[in-house]
């Protein structure tokens, strides 16, 4: 039986019609049915292929399952280091297929001064945005952190839905969500602006780099 009813297979066929490029998803599982499959396997699959056709693979840094690689299609698929972890229903069903219009797009629509402060970057960036499906802000927080994933190559971006992974949201103190967690060290309540992600995404540069970011940041705001 279909998850999704008519009216909403028909807004989703809407909203993808908009796409200007193939995009793939890799779906991670522990296998096909009967009781090998974790706790909401089935159902994430089941929605994928209800999305679009379903390609698991086995070396895209997958380290917790169900999960979801979302990369733009072609002859060598690229990988812009987007990840969703757990079911994306509720509000963060609405996040996939905004991931899908974005990635087939090629444009993650961010300003020129965040694009700018990404691109000198020089040590690796992990995002994760612990969420939950009720959550209207974690769809912000995520779709964020997606954006900056997509447009560094030094960055990284998860979405992880704090209930499926209860050990994690225990090791993060995720007590509200969403809750964002940068190189396990830098924490973002709530769903922060474009504008205040900067000064966070600074803290894993060197020194001089992150004084004259802040400088040029600064300015900006001003």
């Amino acid at each position: 039986m279909s998850l999704l009813n008519k009216e909403v297979q028909n807004q989703v066929r809407q909203a993808l019609a908009a796409m200007a490029a193939p995009v793939r998803l890799l779906m991670f599982t522990q296998g096909r049915g009967g009781t090998l499959e974790c706790d909401f396997c089935a159902e994430t699959r089941q929605r994928v292929e209800e999305v679009a056709d379903a390609t698991l693979a086995e070396a895209y840094r997958i380290d917790k399952i169900p999960a979801l690689a979302i990369l733009a299609d072609g002859p060598v698929p690229k990988d812009y280091g987007i990840r969703m972890y757990g079911i994306p229903s509720g509000y963060e069903f609405g996040t996939l297929l905004e991931d899908i219009l974005m990635v087939s797009r090629g444009d993650p629509q961010l300003s020129p001064k965040t694009l700018d402060a990404l691109k000198r970057l020089t040590e690796p960036v992990h995002i994760q945005v612990y969420v939950a499906p009720t959550c209207l802000y974690c769809l912000r927080a995520v779709r964020l952190a997606h954006k900056l994933a997509m447009a560094s190559d030094l960055v990284t971006a998860n979405m992880v839905e704090a209930t499926e992974f209860p050990h994690l949201a225990n090791r993060y103190h995720v007590y509200g969500v969403p809750r964002t967690v940068i190189n396990e060290m830098i924490h973002i309540e709530g769903a922060v602006p474009e504008g205040a992600w900067v000064p966070k995404l600074m803290t894993v540069m060197d020194a001089d780099t992150m004084s004259k970011l802040r400088e040029d940041w600064q300015a900006h705001l001003n």
